[in-house]
């Protein structure tokens, strides 16, 4: 009679590990927390009168969709996570979730999403969603984050589809607002996210993954930096004189663009040392700010001319 070796028992499937927390983490959430919070502009500032069902229902889905996103990303990356002390943290470095977890957890989020966003609200914004699903997942993390150092930038429309969602899941149609929403978060987008790249430098090195600071080198990519804040400011600041947003947004727009602009220039003259770092850290944290500011702006506008329309 042969020894059994029970050591070499296969049991059957691993049981899952993950806890509730585990799969919030695939989600994101503070991308999503963004996510989130462009798209109520949005849907906000859009015309005429939304469901108050349908109009949580539309943040809802679409806030699903970004965590669905953000699971499918994360399956997908698993192996450059594990080398990143950035995400070394996440729930499949970790050994929390298993790869096939993740991406059968993403893809039911991304179908729930979808058609719940067409069949309660509208197609047009339903599919516009899996479009900026498509865009996220095949077309950034799939198609080029590994392949060229433009990826953050072509990538970087799906993060600013979120407000153009929702302003379709509120009206059925496209307008000019929505796409100029669109283009403040798309020429926002390389700025922030080759700041962070300037001081994780070695993270994505040793990642192999090709961001900007590692292929150009980190003086190539603070003129980049630059040259996307040039545009981006004048840019967030048209909306107020080509007459699609009041004045209150004109001046914190020309406001925060200037601390944009002037944190973009200190990271451009700051090439050495602790000061470089210092400098790429403060402009990083401001472009959210920034972000949030511009976002936040509109958003208090809607909300005074609702409670004092006389005044407003």
């Amino acid at each position: 009679m042969s020894v059994i070796d029970h050591n070499a028992i296969e049991l059957g499937p691993r049981i899952s590990e993950a806890e509730v927390g585990d799969y919030i983490a695939l989600l994101k959430p503070r991308v999503m927390s963004l996510v989130i919070f462009t798209a109520l502009v949005g849907l906000v500032i859009a015309p005429g009168h939304v469901h108050p069902v349908l109009a949580f229902a539309s943040i809802l889905c679409i806030a699903v969709g970004a965590g669905a996103s953000g699971a499918l990303n994360m399956w997908y990356e698993s192996d450059i996570d594990t080398l990143m002390s950035r995400t070394a943290n996440r729930p499949i470095p970790r050994g929390r979730v298993t790869r096939p977890e993740a991406l059968a957890f993403g893809m039911v989020l991304a179908f729930f999403a979808v058609m719940t966003l067409g069949i309660l609200v509208n197609w047009y914004a339903g599919a516009l969603l899996a479009f900026t699903i498509f865009v996220y997942v095949v077309i950034y993390t799939i198609g080029l984050k590994r392949w060229t150092a433009q990826n953050i930038v072509i990538g970087g429309a799906a993060g600013a589809l979120p407000p153009v969602v929702a302003w379709v899941a509120a009206t059925g149609s496209l307008s000019v607002e929505p796409l100029l929403l669109f283009l403040i978060i798309f020429f926002w987008t390389p700025p922030h996210f080759w700041a962070l790249a300037l001081f994780r430098n070695d993270d994505y090195t040793r990642a192999g993954v090709p961001m900007l600071p590692v292929v150009a080198g980190p003086d190539a990519t603070r003129l980049q930096i630059l040259l996307y804040t040039i545009v981006l400011v004048p840019l967030a600041v048209s909306p107020w004189p080509l007459g699609y947003f009041d004045a209150a947004y004109g001046v914190v727009s020309l406001i925060l663009g200037a601390g944009m602009l002037a944190l973009a220039i200190n990271v451009y003259r700051r090439r050495e040392g602790s000061e470089a770092l210092r400098a790429t850290r403060r402009l990083f944290a401001f472009s959210i700010f920034y972000l949030f500011g511009l976002f936040a702006t509109l958003l208090l506008d809607v909300v005074a001319c609702a409670i004092a329309p006389s005044v407003w």
